[in-house]
């Protein structure tokens, strides 16, 4: 705080007068504040220093203190710096308030300090300049209060982030490679320190960063979110709810990736899988990229891609018997091959659908029972036909 030039002005004596009467009321004053705090603000809680005073009338007490030296030193001697507004800010932060009333507080104490100090003012012909700069420097004090309180606040706020980040990266661990490795209680008292309600069904989501610096999504704090992770990883609880999804669609606009099934709680980790699979076939270009994709509705690719070896082995036994066509002429059998299976429909209806003539899925469909023969008559066959025939179909729509 600077005290200006007609504060300095005033005689040395008058000041001193000026500081001793101020002095002297500041612990009627200190409890006057105070009270007309409660009676302003009556949730205010009254908490003990050691003594067992209220914290907040100590506080009170030494800024007026503080105030009212300075002035008696004419702007010489430092302000203290009263950490017990630092406490006062990592307080709100525990109590999960912000700094809106209390800095509301802290004003009207000034207010209340001023008149009472205008009073003393006029009692020693304090000049009224010297007033006017009185006023500025309690507010310049006021400022001084208030900084020292974000301060508190700032470092409070930012633990608790700190130990929330962790506290939440830990669920994520124990839910996606720990469950059932530790009592049952764990997971219960891992969600209480974050707040984070257990759910009964969970969709794990993997995501791919739009760019290095990407700031995280604005999901909500119910949904758990790992982003020191390579491809970050969420947890969406009760995926399944009303409005969930819309809600999920746009915190992630700008995001791509994929959310796995919802699953119970219990088997996060199978629907991380499918996450993690449904990103390779992504990759693989047989999935679409650069969206946030749902394994759900990409069933039969995940279930008929992944397992490529095996669908290509069987596709060798099954489809065998067409090597002896011409690589074109046996690409055109398996359709229509797969548009019967699939239908089981007569030739007009399968002509429809490949959008040919009746009479060529005739011809085609002869020659498919002349080199099957019975096997597409029996069941498993024809399973096993159209599984690899449709594979076929999904990786070439990829491509």
């Amino acid at each position: 705080m600077i005290v200006r030039t007609a504060w300095r002005d005033v005689p040395r004596p008058q000041l001193r007068r000026f500081a001793d009467l101020a002095m002297a009321e500041v612990p009627e004053l200190a409890q006057g504040i105070l009270r007309d705090i409660r009676i302003e603000y009556p949730g205010v809680p009254l908490v003990p220093d050691e003594s067992g005073e209220p914290m907040a009338l100590v506080a009170i007490r030494r800024a007026l203190v503080d105030f009212v030296e300075h002035l008696a030193a004419t702007g010489n001697r430092r302000h203290e710096r009263l950490e017990i507004f630092e406490l006062f800010g990592r307080a709100e932060v525990l109590q999960g308030r912000s700094l809106d009333s209390l800095q509301a507080m802290y004003r009207l104490g000034v207010r209340l300090a001023w008149r009472r100090l205008a009073e003393i003012g006029q009692r020693v012909e304090i000049p009224p300049p010297a007033m006017y700069e009185l006023a500025e420097a309690g507010f310049e004090f006021l400022d001084g209060l208030v900084a020292q309180s974000v301060h508190g606040y700032a470092e409070a706020a930012a633990r608790q982030v700190g130990e929330r980040l962790w506290a939440q990266k830990r669920l994520i661990k124990l839910l996606l490679t720990e469950y059932g490795t530790e009592p049952a209680s764990a997971l219960a008292e891992h969600a209480a320190r974050i707040g984070w309600p257990v759910p009964e069904q969970v969709a794990v989501g993997v995501l791919l960063r739009p760019a290095p610096d990407a700031v995280a999504p604005a999901v909500g704090r119910d949904v758990l979110l790992d982003m020191e992770c390579e491809r970050p990883r969420m947890i969406l609880p009760d995926p399944d709810t009303a409005g969930r999804p819309e809600l999920v669609r746009r915190a992630m606009a700008g995001w791509s990736g994929a959310i796995g099934p919802s699953v119970p709680i219990a088997d996060a980790a199978k629907s991380l899988h499918w996450a993690c699979t449904a990103l390779r076939l992504v990759e693989r270009g047989h999935l679409p990229e650069g969206r946030l994709i749902r394994c759900t509705e990409h069933t039969e690719a995940l279930v008929l891609l992944p397992p490529e070896e095996l669908i290509e082995d069987l596709a060798r036994r099954c489809l065998a018997p067409l090597d002896t066509c011409s690589p074109a002429h046996a690409r055109r059998l398996e359709e229509t091959l797969l548009a019967w299976l699939e239908t089981r429909g007569g030739a007009p209806e399968i002509a429809a659908r490949l959008g040919v003539h009746a009479q060529t899925v005739r011809y085609r469909l002869r020659q498919i029972r002349d080199l099957l023969g019975d096997e597409m008559n029996e069941p498993d066959r024809r399973f096993e036909l159209e599984l690899v025939l449709r594979a076929r179909r999904l990786r070439e729509e990829g491509d």
